[in-house]
């Protein structure tokens, strides 16, 4: 390659400065020879051209590819082993970018190279070249900097490192073949690597973490007499400290977590990185010497100190030999000397597996492992894990051996968990897991299958819970308790299954009344009040009763039908008790078929509402109306609200058709209005889900606005429940109600758990005096007092009042008497379509009433 060769395919600017000057003293002595010059020019020709030369034969010289780059990167010069090791033509390299030869590199990989040499340092990295026909082969690359024209350029030497990861990947294959397990440790005695064997020996698989298992804290170390050999005394510490090699050290190894005792033969070598006089990593090279320590007396002193004793049972002889441990381990007064003697010591089954596994052993010439129970010449009980096997090459199976580990402690810590985890904490019962459990082994053994569960669920403790607090709610779970404790007795086994929910299985095959007994015995327990301080409150139980085999022959299905059961007393009567029984299952069936087609009601355009007047009971003028839902399915039928709306309520289907019967009302009103019938008051049904899962005052806000009706169109009624769901929210969303004119009642007062004391705190406009008390009045002395106490809360806290269900001329007779203003039932109109609701406003159809 000569001079003007290298010259004429480097960059443009960036040439080679003696080839490039020698090319132009040519081109003039070829044009000028006679010029008074050239000789002079000539001298100088032949001193260039010996000077690029000698540079030329230095440069391809060098064994490794020499790459010269620009400031920018741009290849300016290359040499023979270069254009060699990347098997492309020099032109097609000089004065391409670098990234040709390393593809890798990221866009500002010279950053960092030009920051080092600038600190005088050569920059080294290890990176992947890429040869003219695509394939990669890794070099190592040594950077410098110096000057060419003044300007700053780059020598990069890369060495190929193809043969040192082929004696890397020969180091590996030697290491994953060798029988001795091989670990490197670093200076904090962590693991850096080991080999398959060490895994194997150590007893660790192939995808686990070694360094999880190698924590010093879980090991027993002892030295080859059976002493405990503490860590400083390791070879690998030792290594450390000295920094010398130990050479083979023998050490017993006995891991607590697995129960698991070996002995090995171990080497330690210390590492020492280039220039420290430390060394900073360490190699353990160690054999598994386990079997030839096993007949041995420091093999029996070492598993002492971790409670492994060691058998041999000699069949021919009838021979029993036990360790000093294994004696200890057993307790006897006399020590076994034959295998009938150390049967006698087991309990339970632990004779017959140990005599079958012993058998077995011989068969199969394999081994065993059991959990035997034994009792000690004390009386005290004892747990082993007993670990035996025929001695290898004895083909007649004459000498079994093993060792013998006390797990007593073990075993009670693991009784007191399954206790623990058995029993609710609060009440110190069975939990819902255990009764799941023992229910289903009863059910899966015929003797023992013919059982009933009761299902128990204390009504009306979300209010004491609420009200007074958890404290009052937990003292009332452990008196509740035990008064279901004194009433079930040994009959049956209780267990608390959820917050108020409770669970008695008890036996029928002998007693078939027996659950029914247990029910009424229950529910009589709960007939006096429970007394916090000195507050009295009444708390009853709600029992469903179910039967194995006709209402279930699994766990969840005898208990989901005594569930159902108890749901059917709560909603008909509350404390007492119901049995499952076919029509509840298909009570059940239709509740579920309801509540699919509930969920399609609202897009499907289902729902309508009818409008039941409210008049004034002097005078029998219409003075507003109650928007009354009517659900039409086209599978179903016409279905009535008592049957789908505590669906709904239970499902959250409640909110959505809330939404709906907001907006209907509203748009209703409106088109009243626009028939000009003036404006009149609809009042509409709320759930205590949407107060306490939607923002009902930004919904009425809303609906309000976009039919333009005023606040006093319309009428928010809410049952009880409301005022106990969220106290400071309610507060709130009542205020918003009222600033907008909405008049807010609340309905069936009297029906559920009257809490005055909200009452008297919420801004509300009236009381809605239940029909459950109307329709006694004026014959039933107890409802006219229900009634009469109703009116005279609503007198003395300026509420307004109405009555439902007014059904006869007695009954508006005695409202009126009492001072109920308004009454709305079938005396005046049932619900009317919205079309004959005008037409009575328009023609007064509806009778003038005289007192």
């Amino acid at each position: 390659m000569n001079a003007g060769a290298r010259s004429g395919s480097a960059a443009p600017g960036a040439d080679i400065a003696p080839a490039d000057t020698l090319a132009e003293i040519e081109r003039f002595l070829a044009v000028h020879p006679d010029d008074p010059a050239a000789p002079l020019l000539a001298r100088c020709a032949e001193a260039l051209h010996s000077s690029h030369t000698r540079y030329e034969a230095l440069f391809d010289a060098v064994p490794d590819p020499v790459s010269i780059l620009s400031e920018t990167g741009i290849v300016l010069d290359l040499n023979k082993a270069g254009i060699a090791a990347y098997q492309r033509p020099r032109e097609a390299i000089v004065g391409q970018p670098i990234e040709l030869l390393n593809p890798d590199l990221p866009r500002d990989h010279l950053d960092p190279v030009w920051e080092t040499l600038k600190r005088g340092e050569t920059y080294v990295i290890e990176v992947t070249n890429m040869r003219g026909d695509g394939s990669r082969f890794p070099v190592e690359v040594h950077s410098a900097g110096f000057q060419l024209d003044g300007k700053p350029c780059i020598v990069a030497v890369a060495r190929d490192l193809s043969g040192r990861w082929q004696a890397e990947s020969r180091y590996r294959l030697l290491m994953e073949s060798i029988d001795k397990g091989v670990v490197l440790f670093d200076h904090d005695r962590r693991v850096v690597s080991a080999n398959p064997a060490a895994h194997r020996i150590l007893g660790v698989a192939a995808n686990e973490a070694l360094g999880d298992l190698l924590q010093p804290d879980d090991w027993v170390v002892v030295d080859q007499h059976g002493r405990h050999l503490p860590r400083e005394q390791w070879p690998m510490s030792r290594a450390f400290a000295e920094g010398q090699i130990i050479a083979s050290t023998t050490m017993g190894l006995y891991h607590r977590p697995k129960g698991r005792m070996i002995w090995i033969s171990v080497t330690s070598v210390p590492v020492f990185s280039t220039g420290r006089d430390q060394p900073d990593h360490a190699f353990a090279l160690f054999s598994d010497i386990t079997e030839l320590k096993r007949d041995s007396a420091i093999f029996d002193r070492a598993q002492s100190l971790a409670h492994i004793g060691g058998w041999e049972w000699n069949r021919s002889q009838q021979r029993l030999y036990l360790t000093e441990e294994s004696l200890r381990i057993l307790g006897q007064p006399d020590p076994p000397q034959t295998m009938t003697q150390l049967l006698a010591c087991l309990r339970g089954d632990g004779q017959a597996r140990l005599e079958a596994a012993l058998i077995d052993a011989v068969a199969r010439q394999s081994g065993f492992e059991l959990e035997l129970q034994g009792q000690r010449g004390d009386g005290h009980s004892f747990w082993v894990r007993m670990i035996g096997e025929v001695e290898s090459g004895d083909l007649a199976s004459t000498r079994i051996a093993g060792t013998l580990q006390d797990i007593t402690e073990r075993k009670q810590t693991e009784e007191t968990l399954r206790i623990q985890a058995r029993t609710d904490p609060l009440t110190g019962i069975m939990n819902r897991d255990a009764a799941l459990c023992d229910l289903a082994a009863r059910l899966s053994n015929p003797t023992h299958a013919r059982v009933a569960v009761l299902y128990i669920d204390l009504d009306r403790f979300k209010t004491i819970n609420d009200v007074l607090g958890h404290n009052a709610g937990d003292e009332l779970l452990i008196e509740a308790t035990q008064r279901i404790s004194r009433a079930v007795g040994t009959e049956g086994l209780i267990a608390r299954f959820g917050g108020d929910e409770f669970l008695v299985v008890c036996d029928t095959r002998d007693l078939p009344d027996q659950p029914e007994r247990l029910a009424q015995a229950i529910t009589e327990q709960f007939a006096s009040p429970f007394r916090f301080g000195k507050d009295e409150f009444s708390v009853t139980a709600s029992i469903g009763i179910a039967r194995a085999p006709q209402d279930g022959t699994r766990p969840q299905q005898l208990i989901q039908n005594a569930d159902m059961a108890m749901y059917d007393c709560k909603r008909r009567t509350r404390n007492g008790w119901q049995s499952f029984s076919a029509e509840l299952a298909r009570a059940q069936q239709d509740r579920l078929q309801i509540e699919s087609q509930l969920r399609r009601a609202t897009d499907e355009e289902e729902f309508r509402l009818v409008y039941q007047p409210q008049v004034d009971l002097r005078h029998g003028r219409v003075v507003a109306a109650e928007a009354l839902i009517r659900w039409q399915n086209h599978q179903l039928g016409e279905l009535r609200p008592d049957l789908f709306i505590s669906h709904a309520e239970s499902t959250g289907d409640i909110v959505r058709i809330g939404r709906w019967v907001l907006h209907e009302a509203c748009r209703q009103v409106r088109e009243w209005m626009d028939q000009g019938l003036g404006v009149v008051r609809v009042a509409i049904n709320v759930s205590y889900r949407q107060f306490v899962g939607e923002d009902l005052a930004e919904q009425v806000r809303e609906a309000l606005a976009e039919f333009g009706l005023p606040g006093s169109a319309l009428e928010l009624e809410f049952t009880e429940r409301v005022l106990i769901e969220d106290a400071p929210s309610t507060l709130q969303t009542f205020a918003d109600l009222r600033d907008m004119g909405v008049v807010l009642t609340i309905d069936d007062f009297g029906e559920g758990y009257s809490a005055l004391n909200y009452l008297r705190r919420l801004p509300i406009h009236g009381l809605k005096l239940s029909q459950l008390f109307v329709e006694g009045v004026p014959g039933n002395r107890s409802d006219v007092a229900v009634c009469e106490a109703v009116c005279g809360i609503a007198r003395s806290l300026g509420l307004g009042l109405v009555a439902e269900g007014v059904e006869s001329e007695a009954q508006r007779q005695f409202l009126l008497k009492l001072g109920v203003p308004v009454g709305q039932g079938f005396l005046f109109a049932p619900g009317l379509p919205p079309d004959e609701f005008a037409r009575r406003l328009e023609e007064l159809q509806l009778p003038q009433l005289t007192p």
